[in-house]
């Protein structure tokens, strides 16, 4: 029996489909939201606008893509792969031509009633080829130079087009996403090993051309560098943001000075309060209890994901659930990291928390997929 025959075969109808969805994970990922409403809504002076009612618009909105993505039969997403990649592309070069400028970067294109984010839906349908092309790829193959050197490609164009917006976090989420997809696949750990030794070169290539006509980042982006390394040196300049954050961490304490009570955020010390510093005002107000109540959200989405990804009996399901977790995982990890100071601050938004559209819509898209992948699964007589 064909790949396609069998999945056309063990598709459930009608009811069914609503009554296999994960409810527990969209109860997760529902809950989440709320805290960032919540948050929004403490960081407005205890208002909906201009911030917590948009971001309950875009959350409904992404609910019901991702109810539309999990009715589809995988296989149709297996199938369309390579179009919705490739369409990721083409935006990713549109950005370049006719792309909306902000803050010093050329990211996001206007679509009317939002800007979307190319670079976002990156992130998504990278997962997807990947994940198609492994499904398509015999396993006694996976290791070999040529068919190592596929994959690749596929995840260092993307990079290298979100680089020029430019956007350092979105292109080390989409090299680290990447990468990990490839090892669960079963690449050879040799491999892994030679791009971390070409890692610490590049990195020394970073640093040694600095000041030079060849130098690799930008100026803004060594600056980043620079606060990460040693914050004090510029409080009231580059280093502002993380002396600011690590103040607003430390004085929530145990339990936070409580909803809304917040100094830093309340009188204005805490910049980009409402987006990739978010978890900073958490903290402040509902301290370490609150913070890592997040986390523990955050994990079992994560656990949800992987009891999905082993439930499954068709490779690609599998490892586009699991991308789906890595680039998930990858957002928080990164943005906790970045504004608790053990990361150079790259712009990385608190997945479902952050106010901003396009990385919300694009995470229910994959969330759909993951859903999609737990209804269709070979369950025995439908």
């Amino acid at each position: 029996m064909s790949y396609l025959e069998y999945n056309v075969k063990s598709t459930p109808s009608g009811l069914r489909k609503v009554l296999y969805l994960n409810w527990p994970l969209i109860l997760l990922l529902c809950s989440v939201a709320g805290v960032g409403f919540l948050q929004l809504y403490s960081v407005a002076g205890g208002s909906l606008s201009p911030w917590a009612e948009p971001q309950m618009k875009r959350f409904i909105l992404g609910l019901s893509v991702m109810l539309v993505v999990a009715m589809v039969p995988v296989w149709f997403w297996r199938n369309m792969s390579v179009a919705a990649y490739l369409i990721s592309v083409v935006l990713l070069i549109a950005v370049e031509l006719v792309g909306i400028e902000g803050k010093g970067a050329q990211r996001w294109i206007d679509i009317g009633f939002m800007r979307l984010q190319p670079s976002e839906l990156m992130k998504i349908t990278l997962i997807m080829l990947l994940a198609a092309y492994y499904d398509w790829l015999p396993g006694h193959r996976t290791s070999r130079p040529f068919w190592v050197l596929v994959p690749l490609v596929i995840i260092l164009f993307p990079t290298y087009l979100v680089l020029r917006q430019p956007d350092l976090g979105t292109s080390i989420l989409l090299i680290t996403a990447g990468g990990g997809l490839m090892f669960l696949a079963g690449v050879h750990w040799a491999y892994f090993t030679a791009v971390i030794a070409a890692g610490i070169g590049l990195i020394t290539a970073v640093f040694e051309s600095r000041g030079t006509p060849w130098q690799l980042l930008k100026d803004y982006q060594y600056r980043r560098i620079d606060t990460f390394l040693d914050p004090a040196s510029d409080p009231l300049g580059a280093g502002y943001h993380i002396t600011q954050s690590k103040i607003a961490l430390g004085s929530g304490g145990w339990t936070g000075r409580g909803f809304m009570q917040g100094t830093q955020s309340r009188l204005n010390f805490l910049p980009e309060k409402h987006t990739d510093f978010i978890f900073t005002t958490l903290a402040e107000e509902f301290g370490f209890v609150g913070g890592i109540s997040l986390l523990a959200l955050y994990m079992l989405i994560i656990i949800f994901c992987i009891a999905t990804a082993m439930a499954t009996r068709d490779r690609f399901s599998s490892l586009v659930t699991l991308g789906v977790a890595i680039t998930f995982f990858l957002f928080f990890a990164v943005n906790m990291s970045m504004v608790m100071g053990l990361a150079p601050v790259v712009g990385v938004p608190l997945p479902m928390v952050s106010y901003g559209g396009s990385a919300m819509l694009v995470l229910m898209v994959g969330f759909g997929l993951v859903q999609s992948a737990h209804i269709h699964r070979p369950r025995g007589r439908n």
